[in-house]
């Protein structure tokens, strides 16, 4: 792919920190309710996570009591 057709792709940005905050829950009992581990917890937190399982999502709705859209939101990416 030469420069001049190189695009930037856009990211998904989570807002587990924003719904943590509003239910003042800690990650740590986010996790637990959830079922994965903190480690595992944090990676999605800090959005470096490559993939999400629908379950995981479903499963976060439902702890955070939130649609999936207050979780994830999409950026563009700079042409």
């Amino acid at each position: 792919m030469d420069k001049e057709n190189k695009e930037t792709k856009g990211e998904i940005i989570f807002n587990i920190d924003v719904m943590l905050a509003r239910r003042k829950m800690s990650v740590t009992e986010l996790s637990q309710r959830v079922g994965i581990t903190l480690a595992n917890m944090s990676i999605l937190k800090t959005g470096k996570a490559k993939a999400l399982r629908v379950t995981t999502l479903a499963a976060l709705c439902e702890a955070l009591d939130c649609q999936p859209g207050d979780l994830l939101e999409y950026c563009r990416g700079e042409p």
